[in-house]
């Protein structure tokens, strides 16, 4: 990647940054003894989501940072399933279940649009 660049400055990474904040605002409504379950599971993998394209991006290579982007996705799809069983368990409110699955969907796309474009970016470096 390039040094001229932060990862902070792309738009992947701010959406996941506040998709983290939401689900912390989210979480600290839930009950009290979901604290070391569903609060603990959304919000570590929200704040993966960012850390892993932070990380990504840090490394050496192309491949390297597709390779952290699709930790990503995966947290992304990990995230999803807990907002839907949190909405199941009467934790989240049916339209706050639609607004943070809507970011999640958002955030996968820009998520494939970036591995895209890095990965053509890299076959046309080679």
């Amino acid at each position: 990647m390039t040094n001229d660049v932060s990862f902070r400055n792309l738009k992947v990474w701010q959406k996941a940054m506040d998709l983290a904040e939401i689900c912390y605002e989210a979480t600290s409504a839930f009950p009290k003894e979901e604290l070391y379950g569903m609060t603990s599971q959304m919000r570590r993998c929200s704040v993966s989501i960012a850390a892993n394209i932070a990380e990504g991006y840090g490394r050496d290579s192309d491949g390297s940072f597709i390779q952290f982007l699709r930790i990503s996705q995966g947290s992304i799809k990990e995230l999803e399933t807990h907002i839907i069983l949190a909405g199941r368990l009467g934790m989240l409110n049916p339209d706050r279940v639609t607004s943070l699955l809507e970011r999640t969907d958002e955030l996968g796309k820009m998520m494939r649009g970036l591995i895209n474009s890095v990965q053509s970016k890299s076959r046309s470096d080679t």
